[in-house]
C-alpha cells in the first residue's frame, strides 16, 4: 500500500511539472501591418 502511494505521488509531482513547463514556452504571435514607404503624390493644381 506504501509503494503505490509514493508512485500516484511521484506520478502527480511529474505531471504537474510538465504541464508547468509546457505552459512558459507558449510563444505569442503578434503581426504588425507595415506602413507604406511613400506616399503617392496629390494633385494639387497645375501651378500650385
Amino acid at each position: 500500500m506504501s509503494k503505490n502511494i509514493k508512485l500516484f505521488a511521484m506520478l502527480g509531482l511529474m505531471v504537474a511539472v510538465a504541464a508547468c513547463a509546457r505552459e512558459q514556452q507558449v510563444e505569442e504571435f503578434v503581426v504588425v501591418d507595415p506602413e507604406p514607404i511613400s506616399q503617392e503624390p496629390v494633385y494639387t493644381g497645375k501651378y500650385k
